[in-house]
């Protein structure tokens, strides 16, 4: 019995960074509520991960009490970043490449090292010790691998792994399904996301408001 796989290939993956057009913005729509939910789910096992082999979660942290359906805003807009800020470099990347595993692996070492700039700058600005050298936010002094404090290379590199199944895999797919679906059956599928999103929005504000 044969069995068929989907490779991926250029043309999968090229195309979608079309900043001008009502499909694109459409989908980006899509991604940002579709990235605020799916981000709360994977936050789960990068935390079982993490305090598994470092230690660094609190018990009480909120995502092992928030209802599946609470979104991670942080999330959503991550997604809407990572559209403008690494497919567009992903696609150049693609086409200068002789093979998508090369492409792939060039788009994530950059991915990585904008995780860790951004960490870098972020934490410079309001991430500064006290006298004590106490940080208010985090501490990844005591980390292996952390860069001056405020970076750690371990997070950074999840990130990029986050960020290519991203910009690799959800958002073409978004794009591609709201291609097949037609204009109309596009718009009616966007509408339908942001409905359920804003229920869940909803639900999930309305009982932290009365616990």
């Amino acid at each position: 019995m044969k069995t068929h796989t989907h490779k991926i290939t250029a043309k999968d993956e090229v195309g979608t960074a079309a900043f001008r057009t009502w499909p694109f913005w459409r989908a980006i729509v899509v991604a940002f509520c579709v990235g605020c939910i799916v981000g709360h789910w994977l936050e789960i096992p990068y935390c079982l991960f993490m305090d598994h082999f470092f230690g660094i979660v609190d018990p009480d942290y909120a995502v092992w009490t928030d209802p599946w359906y609470h979104p991670y805003w942080v999330y959503g807009f991550g997604a809407v970043a990572m559209t403008f800020l690494i497919e567009p470099f992903k696609e150049v990347i693609i086409v200068r490449r002789k093979t998508m595993w090369g492409a792939f692996l060039e788009t994530l070492l950059y991915a990585v090292l904008l995780a860790m700039l951004l960490e870098l700058v972020i934490g410079w600005l309001v991430n500064q010790p006290d006298q004590m050298g106490n940080y208010p936010y985090w501490d990844n002094s005591k980390l292996p691998l952390n860069v001056f404090g405020q970076a750690w290379l371990v997070n950074d590199f999840v990130i990029g792994l986050v960020a290519m199944f991203y910009v690799w895999v959800m958002w073409p797919l978004i794009c591609k399904g709201l291609g097949k679906a037609g204009p109309r059956g596009a718009n009616i599928t966007m509408a339908v996301v942001v409905a359920a999103f804003a229920i869940c929005c909803a639900v999930s504000y309305i009982q932290l408001a009365l616990a």
